[in-house]
């Protein structure tokens, strides 16, 4: 049985898609179908899907899906962040002309 998801922690990724030109179409159905996916950008043959989701093995069971598509070649996974679901309403600090944040 797996872990539930933790409410207090959010996870962000983000993923190059490399497929053939005719995927797009299944690419973006998949997508859509799925609440924490996001096709951010949309070429003939590569695009950026986008994830954000509290459980982190959510972001890797997206990739396996991703590769399923029809017509997907690969799946990059570019970037993975997490932190607390709070610290997203935080504000960022400010950076002087030093550069040193104040």
């Amino acid at each position: 049985m797996s872990a539930p998801a933790r409410d207090d922690e959010v996870h962000i990724a983000s993923f190059v898609v490399q497929h053939r030109d005719d995927a797009g179409a299944a690419l973006a159905a998949m997508v859509a179908a799925q609440a924490d996916l996001e096709l951010a950008l949309s070429s003939p043959t590569r695009s950026v899907v986008l994830c954000e989701t509290a459980d982190r093995h959510a972001v890797m069971d997206r990739v396996d899906q991703l590769k399923e598509v029809p017509g997907v070649l690969n799946v990059l996974l570019v970037h993975h962040h997490a932190e607390p679901r709070h610290a997203l309403d935080e504000p960022l600090p400010t950076a002087t002309a030093s550069g040193a944040h104040a």
